[in-house]
């Protein structure tokens, strides 16, 4: 029997290879199957079953490309509705590969149709449990994604969910391997821990979730404090549930080369995105006119879900040779719509003398210096409020960069405000400054090195929130 967790650390995703006497399982497939394609082939074995955990939100299952390139059926769990081929299995189902077998749990609460696979080893004895988002290490999904009015709330979800891990996991031997479909810095949960596999007897033993004594106590601890969740995740499950196009496809749109003298026609237009996916430090030096900034370094595809439109044609700008990468990375949280990328890159816009932007970027000693002459000057803080919380310049204004696009969270800026954008280091804060520069906003800096460096100077005064004092 050989196990292997292919992890995708920028969306924080978990799939799994499983594989018996030649005979292979995918669970979670993510939507660029390559790598499982590879992995069947080198080790000599054929891709017998799909397995979906459930219609993932967060990203863009490869289920049906790897479907049509081996064969294998997709298998859902039960209550599955959806609008192309699958097999859906009844709860306690048996799958067998090779000389192992799995069995279908039915865990309803995260979404309806969840389930986890129950993996026994040849001598038929439970060895691991594929979670999915049902159980996570120290956390268990949200149960807010699969409300439906009045008719069923999240309350209602939360209570599925407590009878699903009653009734099916906890039951299981204490050695019994978890292994779940995300991992720390998800959406899917609240507090994920840090690693990405675990046991029944430590979940038992450490999960807040585990630890409730009642069903009631169960649904308000998982409950409480659930934000809203990103744009995109009801833009992905419903292409899980609908399907979409094959990744082919969406290469071929996204990586049409475009010259200097092409590019510069779309930029009067009003419904295209242009993305420039450098490194932060280096497109604050120099980028087309109107771009953002989402650089491949950091969570890329996740904050493109989050502050980009789906509606909208996007145009890359990319490091050369980094045109495919991101193109797959962007598939992976849905974007279909492509209209090519900038041929050379910045260096051969720059070259064609064409108009360039710049972000101004300031150390922290500096804003020091200018914050007891400039009336006008505001310290915009784009990190989550549970970061500003702990602690923040201040004065400062928090406008976590996730509500950054909404018109609201600007409502409080004036347009003479001088705004001094930081984050954490310097990821998000330019995110921030491109969005902001894209929408007219001139009178800003970037601070460099986030609030790391301003607490370093001890001449810009800081303090916690009250919540995080007490």
């Amino acid at each position: 029997m050989h196990i292997q967790q292919i992890y995708t650390g920028c969306l924080s995703e978990a799939a799994y290879y499983v594989e018996s006497n030649g005979e292979a399982a995918v669970i979670d497939p993510m939507r660029d199957i390559e790598t499982y394609l590879q992995l069947a082939e080198e080790r000599k074995a054929v891709i017998k079953y799909i397995f979906e955990t459930h219609f993932h939100a967060d990203f863009v299952s490869g289920h049906i490309d790897l479907s049509k390139a081996t064969g294998a059926p997709i298998v859902y769990g039960p209550e599955t509705k959806a609008d192309f081929e699958v097999h859906i299995a009844k709860d306690g189902e048996k799958f067998d590969l090779g000389d192992i077998s799995f069995q279908v749990l039915h865990t309803p609460g995260h979404t309806l149709e969840s389930a986890c696979y129950l993996l026994n080893d040849e001598s038929g004895r439970p060895h691991a449990v594929f979670t999915g988002d049902t159980l996570f290490v120290g956390d268990v999904g949200r149960p807010d994604l699969a409300q439906d009015g009045n008719q069923l709330t999240m309350a209602d979800l939360a209570g599925m969910l407590y009878d699903s891990l009653q009734s099916k996991i906890i039951p299981l031997p204490d050695d019994v391997i978890v292994y779940p479909a995300h991992g720390p810095g998800s959406s899917c949960g609240k507090n994920l821990g840090p690693e990405t596999q675990s046991t029944i007897r430590d979940e038992k033993e450490t999960n807040y979730a585990l630890k409730a004594e009642t069903k009631d106590e169960f649904i308000k601890a998982v409950t409480d404090g659930i934000k809203a969740p990103p744009q995109y995740f009801p833009v992905n499950a419903k292409i899980n549930k609908e399907g979409y196009d094959s990744l082919e496809v969406v290469l071929q749109k996204g990586l049409k080369p475009l010259n200097v003298e092409a590019f510069k026609k779309l930029t009067t237009e009003d419904d295209i995105i242009i993305l420039d996916t450098r490194n932060a430090p280096i497109f604050m030096h120099g980028f087309v006119p109107g771009a953002i900034s989402i650089g491949l370094e950091g969570r890329f595809a996740e904050w493109a879900g989050t502050l980009l439109p789906f509606n909208k044609k996007i145009y890359l700008v990319t490091d050369e040779g980094e045109e495919k990468e991101t193109v797959i990375r962007l598939a992976r949280v849905g974007f279909q719509d492509f209209g090519g990328y900038l041929q050379g890159g910045f260096e051969a816009w720059k070259k064609a003398g064409e108009q360039i932007d710049i972000i101004i970027d300031v150390d922290a000693d500096e804003v020091a210096m200018d914050m007891p002459f400039d009336e006008n000057l505001v310290i915009v803080d784009v990190r989550k409020e549970i970061e500003f919380a702990d602690g923040h310049v201040k004065d400062a204004v928090n406008i976590p960069l996730e509500t950054l696009t909404d018109p609201a969270s600007m409502a409080n800026i004036e347009d003479t405000d001088n705004l001094y954008v930081h984050c954490a280091g310097g990821y998000r804060s330019v995110i921030a400054c491109s969005l902001l520069k894209k929408e007219g906003m001139h009178n800003l800096r970037n601070i460099n090195g986030g609030y790391a460096a301003i607490k370093e100077i001890t001449k810009i005064k800081t303090e916690k929130s009250v919540e995080a004092l007490n």
